[in-house]
């Protein structure tokens, strides 16, 4: 990413008001909506992205998130919030909360002020509602040397397996769980409307391979992570994320046994 830019669009409706049925006549009236956001230039794709949610949304934002097979138990720390994230001590943060544009500059605050934070635990983690910004992220978890990690019942869901999968080292108790599904954009398009090699999957290929993929187990983990469409939710326990963060993947056996299809809906 090189520079941000501010955009501003304002968009005028024409929207015809009706008089009194005496008066037999219309005037119209001109509704102005101005939307604010921040792009900043990707590199991969080679072209401008939006990495801030809109003032003014004249159509929702693309988001990634899933909820939980079961409830999960409240979390509470007394320490200081940044967003989704949750200072434990000195040298452990916890993410509780949905991503969205303005978390890389939450976590960057929270490292400035606490600077020995070497563990990022992932308690109740269900995606984000932006993905560019949340591979920015993930990349910056990577570049402070943080190591992730999912605690028993710790829930990490849709855009938040990218940021476990950032970790230094990661690592996941027993009693954990994972879901996965294809990403959505504004448009409704999803990663199968796309060639393999454009720049809309390239980008998360290129991110898996960063944070130490090999590029068949990129491919073949990207390929895991939308064999459900965006609407669904693939689970896997701990044993099954365990397997893609090995050195050595387990066989394809036991990932079917390990991973259970929800045909419920994934979103709320």
């Amino acid at each position: 990413m090189r520079s941000l830019a501010i955009l501003i669009l304002a968009l005028i409706h024409v929207v015809a008001m009706p008089l009194p049925a005496a008066a037999q006549s219309y005037s119209a009236s001109r509704l102005v909506t101005v939307e604010r956001w921040v792009e900043e230039w990707d590199e991969t794709t080679q072209r401008w992205v939006r990495v801030s949610e809109p003032e003014t949304a004249l159509q929702p934002a693309a988001e990634r998130y899933a909820m939980p097979r079961i409830a999960q138990p409240g979390f509470a720390a007394d320490g200081p919030r940044y967003g989704p994230f949750r200072l434990l001590d000195e040298g452990r943060a916890a993410l509780v909360g949905t991503t969205d544009g303005q978390s890389p500059a939450q976590f960057q605050a929270m490292l400035r002020e606490h600077p020995n934070i070497a563990v990022l635990e992932f308690i109740e983690a269900p995606g984000t509602r932006n993905d560019i910004a949340n591979l920015a992220l993930g990349r910056m978890i990577r570049a402070a040397g943080i190591a992730t990690h999912v605690p028993e019942n710790g829930s990490v869901r849709s855009g938040a397996v990218e940021l476990f999968l950032a970790g230094a080292e990661r690592t996941v108790d027993d009693g954990a769980e994972f879901a996965v599904h294809s990403w959505i954009d504004t448009y409704g398009r999803e990663p199968d409307d796309f060639g393999a090699n454009a720049p809309e999957n390239r980008l998360y290929l290129d991110y898996y391979k960063e944070m130490g993929m090999p590029a068949d187990r990129a491919a073949a983990f990207y390929a895991m992570t939308n064999s459900v469409p965006h609407q669904r939710a693939l689970w896997l326990d701990a044993d099954g994320m365990r397997g893609w963060i090995a050195p050595e993947r387990i066989s394809d056996t036991n990932e079917v046994k390990l991973a259970r299809l929800d045909l419920a809906p994934a979103l709320p």
